[in-house]
């Protein structure tokens, strides 16, 4: 199971997306379909104004969070649910503090995920 930070996987790319967050955060999704990954299922979880763009649940094989506050209190729930049921969890953030926290979860980066999608 792949979680990924979308504002992290977002903010990666100097590109204008703070002009836009819904439409980066619906590009991203986007490119979440189509990209070749090696996890079955995805989850995206979006916070602030990039909820906007991709409507919460499920859209194949990724599934789309909206954070009820932040974005890390969610994907920190998102793995705890995901291992209490014996998936292997992967997160995609640049978020140090996070991605301590998601321990013994794998973390990779953004660039990881964006040279994949």
């Amino acid at each position: 199971m792949l979680v990924v930070d979308g504002a992290n996987v977002v903010g990666a790319v100097p590109d204008g997306w703070w002009k836009d967050r819904p439409g980066a955060a619906r590009r991203l999704h986007e490119r979440l379909l189509v990209g070749d990954t090696p996890h079955d299922r995805i989850v995206l979880v979006l916070e602030g104004g990039a909820k906007a763009g991709v409507k919460a649940g499920q859209d194949a094989h990724v599934q789309t969070v909206h954070a009820p506050r932040d974005g890390d209190s969610a994907i920190l729930a998102q793995v705890k649910a995901l291992r209490e049921r014996g998936d292997v969890v992967t997160v995609v953030t640049a978020d140090r503090a996070l991605a301590a926290n998601v321990a013994p979860a794998i973390v990779l980066s953004p660039s990881w995920l964006l040279d994949r999608i």
